[in-house]
């Protein structure tokens, strides 16, 4: 099994002589195997080794356990051993996140220290020395990230699952299968401990670990996590190749400040084109993890709108339908506004406006949430009276409904009479932040409001016994729940 790690990390170029190896070991059966295999091969390649753990203050006598384990086989096998101790529960009640995602947050500062701890005292002169962080995931983590994420949605970089090397970290043991290494444990009579909170089906995780990747391999093939292996190594070689492509065409669309996204652009195969795209959110944002394939789809609608239609995307990027095509640039804050505006209208103080069209009979998938409409004959049905969901009288609809954010000279009207009152009024009446005002979702037909999502309704286009056509609009999620 040496071999196959030894082999492994030449083909993946994981180490080198010199490297500064730091070994995520928790006490786990992965993380101890993984810790003893680099400590056989250690000579072999010509690296140094220590051993990190993360004590995060939840399971009490159990952490403690675990943490003393650790330093005891770091002392037995002459392995430096650093520990750094965090309150990851009351951490994650000042961040507001939850303890898994806090969790991921301490590790990744408790190697940032180490990395700079190592610095100073151990290799103050030899600034060349790469640093490493190796973690001891195996192919059931990795299959288990691929149905994770299939399950959620996602793309081939996400089904490509857990990487063998990226940004400084190491997977030495990703070519094992958990029950190889629980098995090497056994054969040299290696100590380790299982985690409490691995044995429970509270996490997602958990219950593909337990339930559904046991099913796979008994129901289906007893080589699934194997096979899913191999699958993974295909999808991360084609996400890198397509990655490659949309970066090369992303460059023939730059310009002084952004992207121009031009008929030649458009032209190109659509998968090359979503890649392009991505790169450019990366790119104007600094991040990648905000934008789906969603604020993809939003950005190649624009091509054919009329000129002048923009809209906003996370990270402050900001999509616009020109003369040339369609442009991607980020957006500064403009004077008296919460809202990203164009850099080239700074100044100008109106928030930019996003605007989605409603497929009737259909669904639409926004920033704001998902609206879902449907239109059926009227026969004294019973009214939907729930906060989300209004029926409209559909025939008395002028123009095309859409989803869009506040403009100048938005009304509703708001009695039986024929009353109006602007929309900037009604937002002041009910005591909505201004802060908030810009970024509400409303359905409208031109200037008219239809209906403010959770709220006031347009009393023109209420159900009466005259009504022939019904418009049924259901709203989930967004800024309003």
């Amino acid at each position: 099994m040496i071999e196959r790690v030894k082999k492994y990390i030449r083909e993946n170029q994981m180490l080198k002589a010199g490297d500064i190896v730091a070994a995520g070991v928790s006490g786990g059966a992965d993380s101890i195997a993984m810790l003893h295999i680099l400590k056989s091969i250690q000579e072999e390649f010509g690296f140094f080794l220590e051993a990190v753990h993360v004590h995060h203050g939840i399971r009490g006598d159990e952490a403690d356990r675990d943490e003393n384990l650790v330093k005891k086989i770091c002392q037995e096998w002459k392995i430096p051993f650093q520990s750094y101790h965090y309150p990851v529960p009351e951490l994650s009640r000042k961040w507001r996140l939850g303890e898994e995602e806090t969790g991921r947050i301490v590790r990744k500062q408790a190697f940032a220290k180490e990395k700079q701890r190592i610095a100073f005292s151990e290799f103050p002169e030899e600034n060349e020395r790469r640093f490493c962080v190796a973690l001891a995931h195996n192919r059931n983590d990795l299959a288990e990230t691929m149905l994770h994420h299939l399950a959620r949605g996602t793309g081939l970089r996400g089904l490509s699952g857990i990487h063998p090397c990226s940004d400084g970290i190491i997977r030495p043991v990703l070519c094992l299968e958990r029950r190889e290494i629980v098995y090497y444990l056994e054969e040299n009579e290696i100590s380790y401990i299982t985690d409490s909170s691995n044995l429970s089906d509270g996490y997602t995780r958990n219950r593909i670990r337990h339930h559904v990747l046991p099913a796979m391999e008994k129901e289906i093939n007893g080589k699934t996590v194997e096979h899913m292996a191999e699958t993974a190594r295909i999808l991360r070689e084609a996400d890198g190749y397509l990655r490659r492509k949309g970066a090369e065409l992303l460059e023939q669309c730059r310009q002084k400040t952004g992207y121009l996204l031009d008929g030649a652009f458009f032209e190109k195969p659509d998968i090359v084109r979503e890649y392009a795209v991505m790169e450019a959110f990366e790119r104007l944002s600094g991040k990648r993890k905000d934008f789906t394939s969603l604020h993809v789809r939003q950005v190649f609608s624009l091509q054919k709108k009329e000129t002048g239609r923009y809209i906003k995307l996370p990270g402050n990027i900001q999509a616009v339908r020109s003369y040339g095509g369609v442009r991607l640039e980020k957006t500064v804050f403009g004077p008296g506004t919460t809202e990203g505006v164009s850099a080239e209208k700074k100044g100008s103080g109106n928030p930019a406006e996003m605007f989605f069209e409603i497929p009737l009979s259909g669904i639409l998938e926004c920033p704001f949430g998902i609206f879902e409409t449907k239109i059926f004959h009227y026969k004294n049905q019973k009214i939907e009276e729930k906060k989300y969901t209004k029926w409209m009288d559909y025939d008395k609809i002028k123009g095309s409904p859409c989803v869009r954010t506040r403009k100048q000279g938005d009304y509703l009207v708001v009695n039986s009479a024929g009353g109006r009152k602007k929309l900037n009024r009604i937002f002041i009446d009910e005591k909505i932040p201004a802060g908030l005002r810009d970024q509400i979702p409303v359905v409208a037909a031109g200037s008219e409001i239809l209906w403010i999502p959770g709220g006031r309704m347009n009393e023109q286009y209420k159900i009466t016994s005259t009504t022939g056509r019904v418009l049924e609009l259901h709203y989930q999620g967004g800024v309003l729940t």
